[in-house]
């Protein structure tokens, strides 16, 4: 049976946000770059064919000048409107604009000159159309047509590259960490030293890896907020924030969106009520993204989710979940795209195209570190002991405080990049 394709990877970088600013410096650049262009073309034409004479440089310099400002005032009210939107529309555009900055700048230059306005003066004027400023206007057409869309364009699409680090978020359990949420697990009475040194280690072990953790701001009175990857998917640059399906741990997601947005070059968007969505329901695979339709992940919330991703070429595929809390309780993958997961805890397997059950419930969740490194639970030794007989290095860590509430390796921290 041939091995199902490795979904592509999907893009890391999103287009920003197109801000009224930015438009407006697109307007005013692409303008400026035929304009100037045409400008220098103009010059040069006129030095070279003066015999490369530097005295005919300042005798059509201020008339040249003139005229590429007035064009630059043109092209941007036109493009401004949508004149770069297609090559008619340029075509259009170029020549008009050519034509009335350089008649306007003629009659100007003349005038200046102490000319009184004649039919001759008018005929010089509408003859230099075809002469003194036949390159400066073709220049322009050319300019707007090939010049001024990439200008345009690449400004809007503009996106400073992602600083090369690696970040956590990570949030400090809180001191009514006992009493958080449970639905598939008994309750079991929690050592919340024993948590504070155990979420300490995880901390650790990140920090270790190569990855700077910034901690949201602690919530001492929400039980469930160390769990802080249900409040927020990151998609690459995009941020998006949950609609928790719990209504208790709904006040944490404040706190991670101010967090978040602290983070340079994200694009933050949100789930909606009634739709709801926790973070913990999300398993990004390449550009397929899995989603629990779980008791905390509704129907609406996997519908909006899925609306924000399509744009960027992410498939996002609903799998129920009625076993687990969410969808990351029962299957995680590694780097190569394999899940893995406990079948016991799985409605359906068969969505997934490759598939490796684990040993331990506790070995459902890895985290990627790298493309080579993983951190797991030290809960489930047979499970890691597989995993790294697959060629990967596995990092363990005792996360038992926080096993007893339903959570894992992956719920105790947001990677951002």
């Amino acid at each position: 049976m041939t091995s199902p394709a490795m979904p592509p990877t999907a893009p890391a970088r999103f287009t920003p946000a197109i801000t009224p600013g930015r438009r407006v410096a697109a307007v005013l650049a692409s303008a400026a770059a035929v304009s100037l262009a045409a400008m220098l073309v103009s010059l040069l034409a006129f030095f070279i064919g003066s015999g490369q004479s530097p005295q005919v440089l300042g005798q059509v310099f201020g008339h040249f000048a003139l005229a590429a400002f007035i064009t630059w005032v043109l092209l941007s009210v036109a493009n401004a409107v949508g004149a770069t939107r297609a090559w008619f529309l340029t075509l259009i555009t170029g020549f008009t604009s050519g034509c009335l900055a350089a008649l306007i700048a003629t009659t100007a230059t003349a005038s200046s000159a102490g000319n009184p306005l004649s039919g001759a003066i008018f005929l010089f004027v509408v003859g230099s159309l075809v002469s003194l400023n036949l390159i400066f206007i073709l220049s322009v057409i050319v300019g707007e047509m090939l010049l001024a869309p990439v200008v345009f364009r690449g400004i809007l699409a503009y996106a400073p590259e992602a600083v090369d680090r690696r970040i956590a978020l990570v949030r400090i359990p809180a001191s009514n960490l006992d009493e958080a949420v449970l639905t598939h697990r008994d309750r079991q009475p929690i050592d919340q030293a024993l948590a504070d040194q155990q979420w300490d280690n995880y901390c650790a072990a990140l920090v270790a890896e190569g990855w700077e953790t910034i901690e949201v701001d602690a919530a001492p009175e929400l039980a469930d907020s160390v769990f802080v990857e249900d409040m927020v998917v990151m998609f690459g640059d995009l941020a998006v924030l949950a609609s928790p399906g719990a209504e208790s741990r709904r006040p944490e997601v404040d706190a991670v969106e101010r967090a978040v947005r602290e983070v340079p070059g994200l694009t933050v968007t949100r789930i909606e009520l009634p739709g709801t969505l926790d973070g913990g329901d999300v398993l990004k695979v390449g550009s397929t993204v899995y989603v629990g339709a779980s008791d905390r992940t509704n129907a609406e919330g996997i519908r909006q989710l899925r609306t924000l991703l399509t744009p960027h070429r992410y498939t996002v595929v609903a799998v129920p979940v009625t076993k687990a809390l969410h969808l990351k309780s029962a299957v995680t993958a590694l780097p190569d795209g394999t899940i893995i997961g406990d079948p016991a805890l799985l409605d359906v397997t068969s969505l997934f195209p490759r598939f490796l059950p684990v040993f331990e419930p506790e070995g459902v969740a890895v985290v990627e570190l790298s493309r080579e490194s993983l951190l797991m639970s030290s809960s489930a030794p047979q499970t890691a002991a597989m995993i790294a007989s697959l060629g990967y290095r596995v990092v363990t860590v005792d996360i038992g405080e926080f096993e007893k509430l339903e959570g894992c390796v992956t719920c105790l921290s947001v990677r951002v990049r």
